[in-house]
């Protein structure tokens, strides 16, 4: 991540819910000095030895290795039945405040909280009141009572009566569910909106399937390596009232889908340097596309290949680590039908940043999460699992990662090196803690030497981003109009949050070199944007690319883990271009 991310970050710390999937990362393998052969290196061989040496320590570092977690499979059904006699553990009915409402003689007005509350001879009411319930967002109550096939009973906040379904409310019912289910080891949960009658049938569709993935990604927990951790017992969710049929019931198995791309780009971005090397991430890359190899590809180069490919700009940066860089180039084509769409996705893949020589130091720089460097090149795989499952018609998806690691040595980028990409562009290097964006220059090429013809990249780019649109907010940076409407509709619909921010050429001034093409950063103000206009450089101009800087979603401060950014967005957008 960018230089500025030390003097920023401070900002964003300030300002800033066992797996149940199976382990990622099986195992760990010693690898080779970078691409040097042995016999040219007789006058150093003492040296040359101790890296070896330190190159099979650092495969093993600190013998961590990640608990094979049993997988975990919640199965959701779409039910119109009377919820009196629904049969499971927990009933968990969604209420609005206005749903909330009682007449005179303080019995409720709402239908189907009417019917709960008679059944239970006015329990129902009378424990709203003593827990001062009145179904304002973020309020639950569980209550174990008597007379209903549930052993318990959920009223779950959603907040103010709002006439089109709200994201984020029905995904925190969905979360809510979760969470009370782990704390009451459920098996079976039922789900119910108490209002559901002015939802069209579309919106009742859009509606289960949010609160469906309100609820898996709720229940995930990446407990991986801690040494005990409970196990969640859901197995079945019944959501009922919101239709029924292969619509409603297709959707949830799109949700399925593109949730274990979310949870596995989670993993990823979670697991540690030391257990998710540049080689690591390339096995992983690989394990899908095996998976779904009637329509998933890879081909994962070397360093001597990419030097083949003049990749100049990131093998600078690959340089200086004991583990080599591993360049991943997965490919999905549909299994029949003409191919109308190519797109590119680009991840930025940096499994841990140092900062190299300009190194991070100082309060604020973060350099322990800078695990999470490589949040770009998860979002691609895990949007790559996804869609290898869906295997949406009629469109091409090339997944590029760049993973390296940027590290500190002597055979490492020093600032004032100049570097040449593989358009043949030169690059002083004024700043070795901008690295991401000389790995992102080759990648760039690279994917535009695919054919295709949209590209979006992500990248964990600018703590500069982090301070212009908080650590909720990523930004948007593209020349193309019809692109950024293309991805903001989609991320209307997955409720991730983007904004589009300016490509100011004027800007452009700061990155002129004396001795080289350009520099790779320019001063501090408007970081992120000539972090952005120095990606452009490397974009054919017949080829439509957004640049989004992820900095701050890619990580959940409060939480302390990752939050799987951009997979639904980049899933949403990719099915939308196909036909």
């Amino acid at each position: 991540m960018a230089a500025s991310f030390a003097s920023l970050a401070s900002s964003f710390v300030a300002s800033s819910s066992s797996s149940c999937y199976s382990s990622l990362f099986s195992k760990l393998r010693p690898s080779p000095i970078f691409g040097i052969p042995i016999a040219a290196r007789t006058p150093f061989c003492s040296r040359r030895a101790k890296l070896m040496a330190h190159t099979l320590a650092r495969a093993t570092l600190g013998l961590t290795q990640p608990a094979n977690v049993e997988a975990c499979k919640i199965s959701f059904s779409a039910k119109e039945i009377d919820l009196l006699e629904w049969k499971g553990d927990i009933l968990a009915v969604g209420v609005t405040e206005t749903d909330m409402a009682k007449d005179a003689n303080s019995k409720f007005e709402n239908l189907i909280l009417k019917s709960l509350d008679s059944r239970l001879g006015g329990l129902l009411s009378e424990a709203s009141v003593e827990e001062d319930f009145t179904g304002k967002s973020g309020q639950s109550t569980v209550l174990r009572l008597p007379g209903l096939g549930s052993k318990r009973i959920s009223l779950i906040g959603l907040g103010q009566c709002t006439t089109n379904p709200s994201i984020s409310a029905y995904r925190g019912l969905g979360e809510a569910v979760a969470a009370q289910a782990k704390a009451s080891q459920a098996n079976t949960v039922g789900i119910v909106l108490a209002s559901s009658d002015g939802i069209s049938p579309e919106s009742k569709v859009y509606t289960a399937s949010v609160i469906a993935s309100g609820t898996v990604l709720g229940i995930y927990e990446d407990n991986r390596f801690k040494s005990e951790a409970k196990k969640p017992s859901l197995k079945s969710v019944d959501i009922i009232g919101l239709g029924t049929g292969n619509g409603v019931e297709n959707k949830l198995k799109y949700v399925e889908d593109v949730c274990s791309g979310v949870i596995f780009g989670k993993e990823l971005v979670n697991a540690p340097a030391n257990v998710l090397t540049p080689g690591v991430l390339a096995e992983e890359a690989s394990k899908v596309a095996s998976t779904y190899s009637d329509v998933l590809t890879a081909n994962i180069l070397t360093a001597e290949q990419c030097k083949e490919l003049k990749m100049g700009s990131y093998l600078g940066v690959a340089a200086a680590s004991a583990n080599p860089p591993h360049f991943i180039h997965l490919c999905y084509r549909p299994p029949s039908g003409p191919i109308k769409a190519r797109l590119g996705l680009v991840g930025k893949g940096l499994t841990f940043d140092s900062g190299g020589y300009n190194i991070k130091t100082g309060p604020g720089c973060s350099i322990e999460l800078m695990k999470f460097d490589m949040g770009g090149s998860a979002a691609v795989l895990g949007a790559a699992k996804a869609i290898g499952q869906i295997k949406p018609p009629g469109v091409e998806v090339h997944f590029i990662v760049a993973a390296c690691e940027n590290m500190i040595s002597g055979t490492g980028m020093r600032p004032g090196d100049i570097v040449t990409a593989s358009n043949g562009k030169t690059i002083e290097v004024n700043n070795t803690d901008a690295e991401g964006r000389l790995t992102l220059a080759d990648a760039l090429v690279y994917a535009c030497n695919q054919g295709v013809e949209k590209i979006v990249d992500l990248a964990t780019l600018t703590g500069a981003c982090v301070v212009a649109l908080g650590p909720s907010i990523a930004g948007v940076f593209t020349p193309s109009d019809d692109l950024a409407k293309e991805v903001l509709a989609a991320a209307e619909v997955t409720g991730e949050k983007f904004w589009r921010m300016p490509l100011e050429e004027s800007y452009w001034e700061s990155m002129k070199s004396g001795v080289a093409d350009m520099v790779n950063t320019g001063g501090r103000q408007g970081g992120a944007i000539t972090a952005a206009l120095f990606l452009k450089q490397f974009v054919d101009e017949k080829v439509q690319w957004m640049h989004i800087d992820m900095a701050g979603p890619v990580w959940n401060d409060k939480k302390r883990a990752a939050t799987g950014f951009g997979i639904s967005t980049l899933v949403e957008w990719v099915v939308r271009n196909s036909s």
